[in-house]
């Protein structure tokens, strides 16, 4: 087996790794599939936990949704606590409606940008390709996943990463197609027309409720 054979090898079984175990988990703590379609959520979609079927039927206080709701959204776009609150500053300090803009830039970020294109299958696995340095941002390789991209700016794939298994499967399952994204499947590459209104992103998201936890 070649060097670039058993590096992508080794890849493909780093984003097969990320389907299973806590993910289930995690969804099951947020009562919804939060990385796409999840047998083993379907099985079990209650909290995990001795006292999980319970659980539904305690009363959570403001504080805790809150709390539940940005966790939400931390795990679905894998981002740090340090990170989302910086996210939030950024948000607060625009002349937009805060929540709206957190939303967007979340939808901004690199690997969230090269998981929406369909060049990877899931967002953790997109940010596996961009610090792998397969991914590249107006031309020239980029490995940084939180890297916040303009309206305009291109990202695409690394000409000799053009070939990887786990790239090409994942373009041909792509369904999904976003309005505010444009997309070449022949120089595998596309572009960041303009950001998303609140209504075009899809993530089920109570934004409000980060911003008053946030605002406390």
């Amino acid at each position: 087996m070649d060097v670039d054979h058993q590096k992508e090898e080794e890849y493909k079984k780093i984003i097969m790794a990320r389907y299973t175990g806590p993910k289930t988990k995690i969804s099951r703590k947020f009562g919804e599939p939060l990385f796409g379609p999840d047998k083993s959520f379907d099985k079990k979609n209650y909290p995990p936990g001795q006292h999980g079927l319970n659980k539904r039927r305690q009363k959570k206080s403001e504080y805790a949704i809150q709390l539940m709701e940005k966790q939400k959204a931390k795990y679905l776009y894998g981002i740090l606590e340090r990170q989302f609150r910086n996210l939030f500053e950024k948000a607060n300090k625009s002349k937009g409606i805060t929540g709206e803009v957190l939303l967007q830039l979340c939808e901004s970020r690199l690997d969230n940008l090269v998981y929406r294109m369909g060049i990877a299958p899931t967002r953790s696995a997109a940010r596996q390709l961009v610090s792998h340095e397969h991914i590249t941002v107006n031309g020239n390789v980029c490995n940084i996943p939180s890297r916040i991209i303009k309206t305009g700016e291109k990202v695409g794939v690394r000409e000799k990463s053009k070939s990887l298994t786990v790239i090409e499967e994942s373009l041909n399952l792509k369904e999904a197609v976003y309005e505010w994204i444009s997309w070449d499947n022949n120089t595998l590459e596309g572009v960041f027309n303009v950001l998303p209104n609140r209504d075009q992103i899809p993530e089920n998201i109570k934004e409000q409720l980060i911003v008053e936890l946030y605002s406390k």
